[in-house]
Protein backbone atom coordinates (compact mmCIF):
# COMPACT_ATOMS: atom_id res chain seq x y z
CA UNK A 1 0.00 0.00 0.00
CA UNK A 2 1.36 3.72 -1.04
CA UNK A 3 1.84 5.91 2.01
CA UNK A 4 3.82 9.56 2.69
CA UNK A 5 5.07 10.40 5.73
CA UNK A 6 6.19 14.27 5.82
CA UNK A 7 9.25 15.11 6.64
CA UNK A 8 9.78 18.79 7.11
CA UNK A 9 9.14 20.37 4.04
CA UNK A 10 9.89 17.03 2.08
CA UNK A 11 6.92 14.76 1.53
CA UNK A 12 8.18 11.07 1.42
CA UNK A 13 6.12 8.40 -0.36
CA UNK A 14 6.46 5.04 0.46
CA UNK A 15 4.94 1.26 -0.25
CA UNK A 16 4.33 -0.56 3.13
CA UNK A 17 4.35 -4.41 2.82
CA UNK A 18 3.50 -6.15 5.79
CA UNK A 19 5.16 -9.60 6.12
CA UNK A 20 5.41 -12.80 8.52
CA UNK A 21 9.05 -11.30 10.03
CA UNK A 22 10.49 -9.76 13.47
CA UNK A 23 12.47 -6.83 11.72
CA UNK A 24 11.59 -3.65 9.48
CA UNK A 25 13.33 -2.61 6.57
CA UNK A 26 13.46 0.31 4.42
CA UNK A 27 15.55 0.28 1.19
CA UNK A 28 15.46 2.71 -1.96
CA UNK A 29 15.36 1.87 -5.05
CA UNK A 30 17.62 3.11 -8.27
CA UNK A 31 13.73 4.73 -9.37
CA UNK A 32 13.71 6.66 -6.09
CA UNK A 33 11.16 4.25 -4.87
CA UNK A 34 10.80 3.71 -1.02
CA UNK A 35 10.18 0.20 0.08
CA UNK A 36 9.18 -0.88 3.32
CA UNK A 37 8.62 -4.67 5.00
CA UNK A 38 7.55 -4.77 8.21
CA UNK A 39 6.22 -7.35 10.36
CA UNK A 40 2.13 -7.74 10.68
CA UNK A 41 2.07 -6.44 13.82
CA UNK A 42 4.00 -3.44 13.59
CA UNK A 43 1.99 -0.16 14.86
CA UNK A 44 1.78 2.47 12.15
CA UNK A 45 3.11 4.90 15.31
CA UNK A 46 6.70 2.75 15.28
CA UNK A 47 6.63 2.72 11.85
CA UNK A 48 6.61 6.34 11.76
CA UNK A 49 9.15 7.05 14.52
CA UNK A 50 11.46 5.00 12.40
CA UNK A 51 10.66 6.96 9.50
CA UNK A 52 11.31 10.34 11.34
CA UNK A 53 14.73 8.60 11.90
CA UNK A 54 15.83 7.25 8.54
CA UNK A 55 14.21 10.24 5.95
CA UNK A 56 17.98 12.06 6.18
CA UNK A 57 18.91 8.97 4.93
CA UNK A 58 16.41 7.93 2.47
CA UNK A 59 16.78 11.71 1.09
CA UNK A 60 20.51 11.30 0.81
CA UNK A 61 20.10 8.01 -1.16
CA UNK A 62 17.19 9.84 -3.38
CA UNK A 63 19.24 12.52 -4.14
CA UNK A 64 22.12 9.79 -4.79
CA UNK A 65 20.11 8.15 -7.47
CA UNK A 66 19.52 11.59 -9.47
CA UNK A 67 23.24 11.48 -10.54
CA UNK A 68 21.94 8.70 -12.76
CA UNK A 69 19.22 10.10 -14.32
CA UNK A 70 19.45 11.60 -17.84
CA UNK A 71 18.40 15.05 -17.79
CA UNK A 72 19.06 16.48 -21.48
CA UNK A 73 16.35 18.09 -22.90
CA UNK A 74 15.09 16.89 -26.59
CA UNK A 75 17.17 17.58 -29.30
CA UNK A 76 15.72 18.95 -32.70
CA UNK A 77 18.61 17.44 -34.99
CA UNK A 78 19.34 20.53 -37.00
CA UNK A 79 21.87 22.32 -38.46
CA UNK A 80 24.05 24.44 -36.35
CA UNK A 81 22.68 22.42 -32.83
CA UNK A 82 24.98 21.86 -30.52
CA UNK A 83 25.85 17.97 -29.47
CA UNK A 84 28.02 16.22 -27.20
CA UNK A 85 30.72 13.82 -27.63
CA UNK A 86 33.39 12.52 -24.70
CA UNK A 87 32.46 15.70 -23.02
CA UNK A 88 33.36 18.37 -25.85
CA UNK A 89 30.48 20.56 -27.40
CA UNK A 90 30.10 19.95 -31.69
CA UNK A 91 28.17 21.30 -33.76
CA UNK A 92 25.62 19.58 -36.05
CA UNK A 93 26.51 20.11 -39.98
CA UNK A 94 23.70 18.88 -41.87
CA UNK A 95 24.30 17.31 -46.04
CA UNK A 96 22.20 16.23 -48.17
CA UNK A 97 23.48 13.09 -50.63
CA UNK A 98 23.02 9.54 -51.31
CA UNK A 99 25.18 8.47 -48.41
CA UNK A 100 24.17 7.94 -45.13
CA UNK A 101 27.28 8.37 -43.01
CA UNK A 102 28.89 10.39 -39.67
CA UNK A 103 31.95 12.05 -39.28
CA UNK A 104 33.92 13.84 -36.74
CA UNK A 105 36.13 16.49 -37.88
CA UNK A 106 36.85 19.65 -36.23
CA UNK A 107 34.41 21.08 -33.64
CA UNK A 108 31.36 19.80 -36.03
CA UNK A 109 29.36 16.35 -36.49
CA UNK A 110 28.71 16.03 -39.87
CA UNK A 111 25.57 13.86 -41.52
CA UNK A 112 24.92 12.66 -44.82
CA UNK A 113 21.40 11.91 -45.33
CA UNK A 114 18.64 11.36 -48.06
CA UNK A 115 16.00 13.03 -46.16
CA UNK A 116 16.44 15.51 -43.17
CA UNK A 117 14.08 13.11 -40.94
CA UNK A 118 17.00 10.91 -41.42
CA UNK A 119 19.33 12.70 -38.84
CA UNK A 120 18.33 11.54 -35.42
CA UNK A 121 18.25 7.73 -36.63
CA UNK A 122 21.63 7.97 -37.99
CA UNK A 123 23.51 9.67 -35.41
CA UNK A 124 21.88 7.69 -32.76
CA UNK A 125 23.64 4.86 -34.77
CA UNK A 126 26.84 6.50 -34.37
CA UNK A 127 26.22 7.29 -30.71
CA UNK A 128 26.01 3.94 -30.29
CA UNK A 129 28.35 2.15 -31.81
CA UNK A 130 31.26 4.65 -30.42
CA UNK A 131 29.31 4.01 -27.20
CA UNK A 132 29.73 -0.09 -27.43
CA UNK A 133 33.70 0.44 -28.68
CA UNK A 134 34.41 3.01 -25.84
CA UNK A 135 32.69 1.42 -23.35
CA UNK A 136 34.33 -1.71 -23.56
CA UNK A 137 37.97 -0.31 -23.95
CA UNK A 138 37.46 1.52 -20.60
CA UNK A 139 35.71 -1.37 -18.83
CA UNK A 140 38.20 -3.88 -19.77
CA UNK A 141 41.39 -1.95 -17.83
CA UNK A 142 38.72 -1.82 -14.60
CA UNK A 143 37.42 -5.55 -15.00
CA UNK A 144 41.26 -6.65 -15.08
CA UNK A 145 41.56 -4.33 -11.87
CA UNK A 146 38.85 -5.71 -9.49
CA UNK A 147 39.57 -9.54 -10.23
CA UNK A 148 41.50 -9.28 -7.71
CA UNK A 149 38.50 -8.72 -5.48
CA UNK A 150 37.65 -12.29 -7.31
CA UNK A 151 34.64 -11.06 -9.28
CA UNK A 152 34.19 -10.14 -12.91
CA UNK A 153 30.83 -9.29 -14.23
CA UNK A 154 29.57 -11.93 -16.75
CA UNK A 155 28.67 -9.27 -19.65
CA UNK A 156 28.82 -5.47 -20.35
CA UNK A 157 25.66 -4.41 -22.21
CA UNK A 158 24.47 -0.87 -23.87
CA UNK A 159 21.18 -0.16 -23.42
CA UNK A 160 18.76 2.75 -23.22
CA UNK A 161 17.47 4.04 -19.89
CA UNK A 162 15.18 6.62 -19.17
CA UNK A 163 16.17 6.93 -15.31
CA UNK A 164 19.65 4.99 -15.23
CA UNK A 165 22.90 5.64 -16.52
CA UNK A 166 24.04 2.27 -15.21
CA UNK A 167 22.97 -1.20 -13.28
CA UNK A 168 24.51 -4.57 -12.44
CA UNK A 169 21.71 -7.46 -12.58
CA UNK A 170 21.58 -9.69 -9.82
CA UNK A 171 23.64 -12.17 -12.71
CA UNK A 172 26.74 -9.84 -12.59
CA UNK A 173 25.69 -8.59 -15.81
CA UNK A 174 26.84 -4.53 -16.23
CA UNK A 175 24.35 -2.51 -18.27
CA UNK A 176 25.40 0.78 -18.98
CA UNK A 177 23.25 3.99 -20.49
CA UNK A 178 24.70 4.45 -24.59
CA UNK A 179 23.95 8.33 -23.35
CA UNK A 180 27.20 8.29 -21.32
CA UNK A 181 28.93 8.59 -23.84
CA UNK A 182 28.21 12.19 -24.26
CA UNK A 183 30.35 12.50 -21.21
CA UNK A 184 33.91 12.49 -20.08
CA UNK A 185 35.81 9.45 -20.13
CA UNK A 186 36.37 10.01 -16.19
CA UNK A 187 31.92 10.61 -16.10
CA UNK A 188 32.25 7.10 -17.84
CA UNK A 189 34.44 5.43 -15.63
CA UNK A 190 32.77 6.37 -12.99
CA UNK A 191 29.78 4.71 -13.40
CA UNK A 192 31.49 1.53 -14.74
CA UNK A 193 33.60 1.53 -11.13
CA UNK A 194 29.98 2.14 -9.39
CA UNK A 195 28.74 -1.12 -11.19
CA UNK A 196 31.51 -3.19 -10.32
CA UNK A 197 31.39 -2.08 -6.81
CA UNK A 198 28.19 -3.70 -7.03
CA UNK A 199 29.46 -6.99 -7.52
CA UNK A 200 31.10 -6.79 -4.28
CA UNK A 201 28.25 -4.83 -2.25
CA UNK A 202 24.69 -5.20 -3.65
CA UNK A 203 23.73 -1.93 -1.80
CA UNK A 204 25.60 1.56 -0.83
CA UNK A 205 26.87 0.86 2.79
CA UNK A 206 29.83 2.18 4.08
CA UNK A 207 31.91 -0.97 2.47
CA UNK A 208 30.54 -0.18 -1.03
CA UNK A 209 31.54 3.63 -0.31
CA UNK A 210 34.77 2.73 0.93
CA UNK A 211 35.85 0.24 -1.96
CA UNK A 212 34.27 2.80 -4.55
CA UNK A 213 36.61 5.64 -3.15
CA UNK A 214 39.45 2.98 -2.61
CA UNK A 215 39.09 2.21 -6.89
CA UNK A 216 38.28 6.22 -7.70
CA UNK A 217 39.41 8.77 -4.46
CA UNK A 218 37.89 11.35 -7.00
CA UNK A 219 34.65 10.05 -8.04
CA UNK A 220 32.93 12.25 -6.56
CA UNK A 221 34.04 14.64 -8.68
CA UNK A 222 33.08 13.18 -11.22
CA UNK A 223 29.73 12.77 -10.24
CA UNK A 224 29.00 16.35 -9.95
CA UNK A 225 30.70 16.55 -13.53
CA UNK A 226 28.01 14.02 -14.70
CA UNK A 227 24.98 15.58 -12.59
CA UNK A 228 26.23 19.45 -13.63
CA UNK A 229 26.98 18.31 -17.69
CA UNK A 230 23.18 16.29 -18.12
CA UNK A 231 21.32 18.60 -16.16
Amino acid sequence: MKKIFQYGSKKIEYTLKLRNRKTLRISVSPDLQVNIVAPRVTNPKKINSILNKRAPWILKQQEFFLAFFPKQPPKRYVGGESHRYLGKMYRLKIHRGKRESVKLSGRFIHVECRKKTDVKSLLTLWYNHKAVVRFGLYAKEWIEHFKKYGVQPTGIVIKEMSKRWGSCTPKAKIILNPELIKTPKGCIEYVIIHELCHLLHRNHSQKFIDLQRKVMPDWELWKMRLEKMMA
